[in-house]
């Protein structure tokens, strides 16, 4: 099994089941943008490498200034860790939850909430997404569940992962009158080019209820440094911090952290490249036989045809003997073996990508 620990991009792995170089895969099991690190994390590497024998900044006070003047908020609302997955776990711990509290998730959605929950003595409950609603979440659903169950705390993605919606403001805004704490993890959200617009940044900031967590290491492809950021009322953030393991952002993490920042052209490359081609890879997709669902971020939730009799697990496994990998999305809680999710990559790749499935699927 390629998901061997949980995630898509593990490549030794794939090296291991197929017997082909890790550096000669094209890995769509992970959703990284294609452009690979901007060129100012090379220059960073070079220029202070020598820096390495000096401690990092515990307050990690260089990329916080940045964040700080990039989304005009306080510093002291900003925390980084390392990655998205570090400061998931901080906020479930930072919540004042006790002996059979309870966690809201959605279903599919991203592994790592519900073992975040389990790994601290908290329940789950679970709000389905369905596919014949395009798997949009249903504010009749969840709003039963927050009025019946009471959940102290819910875990959403926004977009969501894997099925790449985004969580309407209002609806948050109603979850936080409950008087729940809602986490909002905003990690592929950057791809959404009204990321400005969609974001609750700001509004984390001031609400002693609602927190938001950013991830640097998709949107820059860096998973390599592991790279997130929290924002949360002054409080909430110090409670964090009090709880985070000391010097968690290393020295390199930070200092490339604070230059992709500066790479404007980078983000807009990335936006157009974006707008292009999902849509474009999308229609292909539906062109094999294939259901593509509505995204707005740099990956797709895919369902197979019917008429292809093997199971997403067969499809993965012809593919990476083929040298391309995709994620088996019937790992996620909610989904089935007919699932798989790909990520949107450069043209030549994503025609690799179709020639291979569209051999695999006897098209």
């Amino acid at each position: 099994m390629l998901e061997r620990y949980g995630h898509g991009g593990d490549l030794v792995t794939a090296s291991g089941l197929y017997g082909i170089p890790a550096d000669q895969f094209i890995d769509f099991s992970s959703n990284m943008n294609p452009f690979g690190p901007p060129d100012a994390v090379h220059s960073v590497i070079e220029a202070r490498w020598r820096e390495l024998e000096r401690y990092p900044d515990p307050a990690v006070r260089g990329l916080r200034s940045k964040l700080a003047r990039k989304h005009g908020l306080y510093e002291d609302r900003i925390l980084c860790g390392n990655g998205a997955a570090e400061l998931i776990e901080l906020a479930v711990r930072t919540a004042p939850l006790g002996s059979g509290s309870v966690i809201g998730i959605v279903v599919p959605g991203f592994g790592e909430y519900a073992e975040a929950a389990h790994k601290f003595g908290a329940r789950t409950i679970r709000v389905p997404l369905l596919e014949e609603e395009g798997f949009r979440l249903s504010e009749e659903r969840i709003m039963a569940v927050a009025h019946e169950a009471h959940p102290d705390l819910w875990l959403l993605g926004s977009p969501n992962n894997p099925t790449g919606m985004a969580v309407d403001r209002e609806l948050v805004m109603k979850l936080l009158d409950t008087g729940a704490l809602v986490v909002i993890d905003e990690a592929f959200l950057d791809f959404d080019p009204d990321d400005e617009k969609r974001t609750l940044m700001r509004e984390a900031a001031e609400r002693p209820n609602l927190l938001v967590i950013r991830s640097m290491t998709k949107f820059y492809a860096i998973p390599g440094i592991r790279l997130g950021y929290a924002v949360g009322s002054a409080k909430t953030i110090e409670s964090m911090r009090s709880l985070q393991t000391q010097w968690s952002v290393n020295s390199l993490a930070q200092w490339i952290g604070e230059a992709v920042l500066d790479d404007k052209l980078y983000a807009k490359r990335t936006r157009q490249w974006l707008a292009e081609e999902r849509p474009w890879l999308s229609a292909a997709l539906n062109h094999l036989g294939c259901k593509v669902f509505e995204s707005r971020t740099n990956y797709l939730l895919v369902k197979l045809p019917q008429e292809y009799t093997a199971n997403a697990a067969e499809l993965q496994r012809q593919m990476g003997a083929r040298g391309v990998l995709i994620r088996d999305a019937s790992h996620f809680d909610g989904l089935n073996d007919r699932f798989i999710r790909v990520a949107v990559k450069l043209r030549d790749q994503n025609e690799q990508l179709l020639s291979a499935m569209s051999d695999c699927l006897g098209g």
